[in-house]
């Protein structure tokens, strides 16, 4: 059939019917007016076995289904196999790219479609006649590929949802309130990051420590810079005169801030100080910032010292340690 006698000329051909386009024999005949028809070859799909088209397109939107459902669940359940995730949503996004493709090209109608500009109106009668067996064909089409519809809608629905999840799982867990509470408890004794207990004589002064609560060894919550900053007693703070024995001062070495670790001691001007953003503590005043975004001082941890001169926690720490833009009570 050549491309001039597929040329659809609505004002021409409009009021052919169905059974002009067929010959004797029953095929379609070349000479015949191509007027519009549920069963103009123009409209039908390239592929010869729609059916069976519709089932391998209906096999890879359950794979690209299936593809994006496995890359969603091994993601949030530890997100540690960059590789198999890699393969799960290659697999969802290639099935599904192929039976759309795959639909586009064998299931929808094969045209050409063209319309000769004159005359660009049509007789009354044709135009029914076209919208007729337009809309006959538009209801057998939605008809047929309504489920392969339905079933493209699941899978892109279940890809919306689990491209969601790197940004959902990649916050982290929900911190709740374990900055609230530390391990430190009435008797807890200092220990350093390998387990060994603080004594009376563990540091010289001007010396800085990390120390844990004995059990917690390591605990970043927990973690706790110990300075002593003199041979004698020091009261930071009104109500807290026996909380510095022998000089020794412990504070909390989780910043105010943004929750880096302070680390750096400056002995000379008895100041503590966060090296991620420059937060500067003083030591003597109950660690109250002095320079820096820090808004509000680190927690002291109260200190003793047992009959066999280790030390000890009193009790915990007062307030919560950590970031000041959390809420506090």
């Amino acid at each position: 059939m050549t491309e001039e006698s597929m040329s659809y000329n609505v004002g021409e051909s409009a009021g052919a019917s169905t059974e002009s386009l067929l010959n004797d024999s029953g095929e379609v005949d070349e000479a015949a007016p191509s007027g519009p028809s549920a069963l103009d070859p123009r409209l039908a799909p390239i592929a010869k076995n729609p059916e069976r088209v519709e089932k391998v397109i209906v096999g890879l939107f359950v794979l690209g289904l299936l593809g994006f459902a496995a890359f969603g669940a091994l993601y949030w359940h530890g997100g540690r196999q960059p590789q198999l995730e890699g393969v799960f949503i290659g697999v969802g996004l290639m099935s599904l790219g192929f039976g759309l493709s795959s639909w586009g090209k064998y299931l929808m109608p094969r045209g050409p479609f063209v319309e000769e500009r004159h005359p660009l109106a049509s007789e009354p009668q044709a135009q029914e006649e076209f919208k007729e067996a337009l809309v006959g064909r538009g209801k057998y089409v939605l008809k047929r590929r309504g489920f392969l519809a339905g079933l493209m809608g699941l899978a892109a629905t279940v890809f919306a949802i689990v491209a969601a999840f790197p940004f959902i799982r990649s916050l982290g867990p929900v911190p709740g309130d374990i900055l609230d509470k530390t391990s430190w408890k009435r008797g807890s004794r200092l220990v350093t990051a390998d387990g060994r207990p603080v004594k009376v004589d563990t540091l010289q002064v001007g010396g800085i420590l990390t120390v844990f609560p004995e059990g917690h060894a390591g605990s970043a919550i927990a973690q706790t810079v110990l300075i002593r900053a003199a041979d004698v007693s020091i009261t930071t703070k009104p109500g807290r005169e026996s909380w510095a024995p022998e000089g020794y001062i412990a504070y909390s070495k989780v910043c105010t801030h943004a929750g880096c670790p302070v680390g750096l001691y400056q002995e000379q001007t008895q100041q503590l100080l966060c090296p991620c953003h420059q937060s500067l503590f003083n030591v003597l005043d109950g660690a109250q910032p002095v320079f820096g975004p820090a808004p509000r001082p680190l927690p002291q941890l109260p200190l003793m010292i047992d009959s066999e001169g280790f030390l000890r926690a009193q009790r915990g720490y007062e307030v919560p340690i950590g970031p000041g833009f959390w809420s506090r009570s």
